[in-house]
């Protein structure tokens, strides 16, 4: 369902009043057609924007504090310096979605598609690297060593299933499989091992 300006000024008043413990109601969004909204600066703290369409939504220094985006469709969304600390962004589309300088500590990103986001400078409670402009896509990677999991365009999986696919689907192509395998061996040297007593 599409949501009119109208309709969601009224929302986030009474989301505020809410807030303030002074009536109002907490914002529901569920499964709201919020796309290309303009969120900036809204106080959407504990929101229920579960499954919410916000693709290319400008969320720019949003406060989406321990909000419920769980399955939501951020691809493209702009979350520049956005507050998402504790937020629920389980099986959420992040893709090609900017996260740069966004607050995402203790927030869930379990199964969430972070596909050529951007997440330079962000506070994280794992550890993300990212590159640009390799391979055949010439897109965003990023590779999460905790969970030892990548991203690359549509594709992810783990490191290993990323180097067979890579020698696999490049054996031909020097240049890209060369790229691909000098991002996957940069990883294998950061991976710090543990300390054996």
């Amino acid at each position: 369902m599409k949501i009119t300006k109208a309709k969601l000024k009224v929302i986030l008043d009474n989301h505020k009043l809410w807030l303030n413990n002074n009536g109002g109601k907490r914002a529901n969004l569920h499964s709201a057609d919020l796309r290309s909204a303009d969120l900036r600066s809204a106080n959407l703290y504990s929101a229920n924007l579960r499954s919410a369409d916000l693709r290319s939504a400008d969320l720019r220094s949003a406060n989406l504090y321990s909000a419920n985006l769980r399955s939501a469709n951020l691809r493209s969304a702009n979350l520049y310096s956005a507050n998402l600390h504790s937020a629920d962004l389980r099986s959420a589309d992040l893709g090609s979605a900017d996260l740069s300088s966004a607050d995402l500590r203790s927030a869930d990103l379990s199964s969430a598609n972070l596909s050529s986001a951007d997440l330079s400078s962000a506070a994280t409670p794992k550890r993300y690297l990212q590159v640009s402009c390799i391979g055949s896509r010439k897109g965003m990677t990023t590779y999460c060593f905790e969970d030892n999991y990548i991203w690359c365009g549509c594709w992810k999986g783990s490191l290993n299933d990323f180097e067979t696919r890579v020698k696999e689907t490049h054996k031909n192509n020097k240049q890209f499989l060369s790229e691909y395998i000098g991002f996957i061996k940069y990883i294998k040297s950061l991976k710090v091992e543990p300390v054996k007593r």
